[in-house]
């Protein structure tokens, strides 16, 4: 799959890590049989066991190497394991966040698709027909986001796994649905992932975007979401990170709240993903 990078208008090619053995996974019989295990959240935290020891280091340079990964933009500190890698932190001016309010910012850095949810508070993701209860559960506020817009921010390994909030609110509700760990590339596309997988509901009051559901989604590799409590926050404050692994952010909004940009609704159009960084600007508010 290709992804559309809009700094210098071009187009690289999506590199899944481990994609050998997920092809396995989904896509033979053998496979899916021992699928019954593997995508429980046990197996992805036996699978990281040893990266979380101290010998695992030696994979860090090698996986710099391979997915051309700037460490300029990250801390210089010495790292315990392989999976510590992935909690590093950003240097500070190295994700600077669109300051204008009536802009809305990426959550991550991450691949996003756009889509529309209609009326019947249907939409479709990657051929697979969702409605934002299966994702979210039964929670009366779904109604109001009827012909409003699904934003899908899709992390993978290479990805910083820190994640912030796109506009100043506070957090009207939260609550954690248990489930499976599909990986998230294209890879498992005919599984309805978003409604299998483990995730974490936020109901966010944003000063400038209405009601907004924040979804994390854990996958494959990924045994916690690391949530850091706060529920008045500010635009391009941190909210948490992603332990090791691949991962998803959703964003519902509400009818008439967003202008999403004109190339990430084009390639959207298209199946295509736009790369994009944490705080910036995806589009803004729909009353510009």
């Amino acid at each position: 799959m290709k992804i559309y990078v809009r700094q210098d208008n071009s187009f690289i090619e999506d590199r899944q890590y481990g994609g050998k053995s997920l092809e396995k996974l989904y896509n033979t019989w053998y496979g899916r049989v021992l699928s019954k295990f593997i995508l429980l959240p046990v197996f992805s935290t036996m699978a990281t066991a040893k990266d979380r020891k101290r010998a695992s280091v030696k994979k860090i340079a090698p996986f710099i190497e391979e997915y051309k990964i700037n460490m300029d933009d990250f801390e210089e500190r010495e790292y315990g394991s392989f999976s510590d890698f992935f909690t590093h932190s950003i240097r500070p001016g190295k994700r600077p966040v669109d300051p204008d309010p009536s802009v809305i910012v990426s959550p991550a850095d991450s691949k996003v698709l756009c889509y529309d949810i209609g009326d019947d508070l249907k939409f479709t993701v990657k051929g697979s027909v969702y409605t934002p209860d299966e994702i979210v559960g039964n929670n009366p506020e779904l109604r109001h986001f009827a012909g409003g817009k699904a934003l899908v921010f899709r992390l993978s390994m290479d990805d910083y796994h820190h994640y912030c909030h796109i506009d100043s609110g506070k957090i009207a509700d939260s609550y954690e649905i248990k489930g499976k760990l599909h990986t998230v590339s294209s890879i498992s596309s005919k599984y309805k992932i978003y409604k299998e997988n483990h995730r974490i509901v936020n109901i966010l009051e944003t000063d400038h975007f209405g009601r907004v559901v924040y979804i994390e989604v854990g996958a494959l590799l990924v045994g916690r979401i690391k949530n850091n409590g706060r529920t008045v926050f500010g635009k391009g404050q941190e909210k948490g990170y992603f332990e090791q692994g691949g991962s998803t952010i959703v964003l519902f909004f509400e009818n008439g709240r967003i202008k999403v940009d004109a190339d990430i609704l084009e390639m959207s159009g298209n199946g295509i993903e736009t790369k994009v960084k944490m705080g910036e600007r995806i589009g803004v508010a729909e009353y510009v």
